[in-house]
């Protein structure tokens, strides 16, 4: 669960983080960009599911011919870190559109004159976005770092239920996945409920530590 939740978090936020950097320099096209880039949070995560098992189906499309090259080299339903990256690829997908709409309003809120003052030093856009943008957002990003976090040991159910069932072999069986599987077709109730417990228990653990110590780093002004 817990390297589930790092590599949802960092995939599904770094990516809406670029996609929001390049749409708030204003280069042509970046309006039709904009509003393509929140789609992906207005599909249902079944939806959503359905479609990443398809185009990750090892008889189709790109990945079927790169088995008929090399057999075997890519099947998500005998091979579990396969499955478990199909499964994170998707749930970090579907959370790209929300990050992005925080961090382009963000983004939209540090004035321009701090941003031209920088260019005007000779500053690269890396250097700007490091020195001048990223320190200027750390609320946002504190924010968005906590509700992908709880949102990814929370909402991963769905998906795993749909696309992998918990397999292969119980690769995919994160913790919010476990407590069903244990609970409802293992009926080990018990079990079930203590697992619940630890679930509810880690996240505001995970938040408390968050709030207590990356919070310090952040400057609401």
């Amino acid at each position: 669960s817990g390297l589930y939740a790092a590599v949802v978090t960092g995939l599904s936020m770094a990516s809406a983080l670029v996609l929001a950097l390049f749409v708030d320099r204003g280069l042509k096209g970046t309006k039709l960009f904009q509003s393509l880039y929140i789609w992906p949070y207005a599909i249902a995560a079944p939806a959503a599911g359905v479609a990443f098992r398809f185009m990750f189906a090892p008889q189709a499309g790109f990945i079927g011919g790169l088995n008929a090259l090399w057999p075997g080299i890519w099947d998500p339903s005998t091979v579990g870190w396969q499955a478990l990256l199909m499964v994170m690829l998707c749930h970090a997908w579907l959370g790209i559109g929300y990050n992005f709409v925080f961090f382009l309003a963000a983004l939209q809120m540090i004035p321009r004159s701090l941003i031209e003052a920088g260019a005007m030093d000779g500053a690269r856009p890396w250097r700007r976005m490091r020195d001048l943008q990223l320190p200027l957002i750390a609320p946002t990003l504190f924010f968005l770092l906590i509700m992908n976090i709880v949102s990814s040991f929370t909402d991963s159910f769905g998906l795993i239920d749909l696309m992998t069932e918990g397999g292969p072999v119980d690769a995919t069986q994160v913790m919010v996945y476990k407590i069903y599987f244990d609970g409802f077709k293992g009926l080990d109730y018990s079990g079930a409920a203590a697992q619940s417990i630890i679930l509810m228990l880690l996240v505001m653990v995970l938040t408390f530590v968050q709030f207590r110590f990356v919070e310090r780093r952040i400057h609401y002004s």
